[in-house]
C-alpha cells in the first residue's frame, strides 16, 4: 500500500505543478490587451488552474496521509474535472476553428470580416451591450495611440505586421480607399460607399474604427491566435491528467486489494 499512495502522491504533486503553470498562462492572457477588454475570457484559465491545484492537493494529501476516503472524493472529482476540461477542449477548438485574415495589394498586415467567424462570437460582439463595454475599454486604451509613434509614414506601415485589433480598429478599410495622413488620421476616401465601415471611421481619436464591423472582427482575430496557443496547453493538460487519473485509480486499486491481502493474513493467523 505504501508503494501506491508513494505513486499516487508523486502523480499529484507533478498535477500541482502543472497547475501553477495554467495559472501563469492564464494570467499572461489576462493581461493582453483584447482579453483585458473581454472579462468573460479573462478567468476560464485561471479558474481551471485552481480547481486542479486543489483536487491534485486532496489527492497529494490522501496519498501522503493514507486517508482513503480523500482519495475517493480525488478521484470522483478529478474524473469531473477531466470530463469538463475535455468539454472545454472541443468548445473552444469549435468555435475558433472559422475566422482567417484576408491578404491586402500592398500591405503586410491582413484584414479581417465578422462575418467568417463562429456564430457564437459573433454573436457576442455584436450584443450592443457588451460591444459597447469593450469599446470603451479599447477606446480608452493606448492600442492606436502608439501606432502614430511606431509608423511615421505610409511605407512603414503598410510593410508592418499589425495585429488583427491595430488592422481593424485603428485603420479603415483598405477597400474605402482613405488617403494616409498618419496612421490614425485619414482623409479623402475614394470608395466611401464600399463597406458600411467607411461611413464609421472618425479621425476623432476617442472613435477611429471602433464602432466598424472591422474592429470586432479584428478582436475576434486577436483572441483566435491566443486561444489556439491556449488550446494546445489545455490538450497537453487533458493527455498528462487521463495519464494521471489512469495510474492513480490503478495505484488506489491495488492499495485497496494489498490492504485486503494484508487484514486475510492477518485473520489466518490470528486462527491458527
Amino acid at each position: 500500500m505504501a508503494v501506491s499512495n508513494t505513486i499516487t502522491g508523486v502523480l499529484n504533486f507533478a498535477a500541482m505543478v502543472l497547475s501553477v503553470l495554467i495559472i501563469g498562462s492564464g494570467i499572461w492572457l489576462a493581461s493582453k490587451q483584447d482579453t483585458e477588454c473581454v472579462k468573460f475570457l479573462r478567468w476560464p484559465l485561471i479558474t481551471i488552474g485552481v480547481i486542479l491545484l486543489l483536487v491534485s492537493a486532496a489527492g497529494f494529501v490522501g496519498a501522503l496521509w493514507r486517508v482513503p476516503y480523500l482519495l475517493v472524493i480525488y478521484l470522483i472529482f478529478m474524473l469531473v474535472f477531466i470530463i469538463a476540461l475535455l468539454a472545454l477542449v472541443i468548445f473552444a477548438f469549435v468555435i475558433t476553428n472559422k475566422g482567417r485574415g484576408h491578404s491586402v495589394a500592398g500591405r503586410n498586415y491582413d484584414e479581417y470580416q465578422l462575418n467568417d467567424f463562429s456564430g457564437w462570437l459573433r454573436h457576442y460582439v455584436e450584443n450592443t451591450k457588451h460591444w459597447n463595454k469593450i469599446k470603451s475599454c479599447l477606446s480608452s486604451s493606448k492600442l492606436c495611440s502608439q501606432l502614430d509613434q511606431r509608423y511615421p509614414s505610409a511605407q512603414y506601415l503598410f510593410i508592418s505586421h499589425l495585429t488583427p485589433l491595430e488592422s481593424g480598429c485603428c485603420i479603415p478599410p483598405s477597400v474605402c480607399g482613405y488617403s494616409f495622413v498618419n496612421p490614425t488620421y485619414w482623409i479623402n476616401p475614394v470608395n466611401q460607399n464600399a463597406d458600411i465601415d467607411c461611413m464609421l471611421w472618425s479621425n476623432d481619436q476617442m472613435q477611429l474604427c471602433y464602432n466598424c464591423n472591422s474592429c470586432k472582427a479584428g478582436l475576434l482575430g486577436n483572441l483566435k491566435k491566443e486561444w489556439r496557443k491556449i488550446n494546445i496547453i489545455l490538450i497537453v493538460t487533458l493527455v498528462a491528467l487521463i495519464w494521471v487519473y489512469l495510474i492513480g485509480c490503478s495505484a488506489f486499486r491495488n492499495a485497496q486489494t494489498e490492504e485486503l491481502f494484508r487484514r486475510y493474513k492477518i485473520g489466518f493467523s490470528f486462527n491458527n
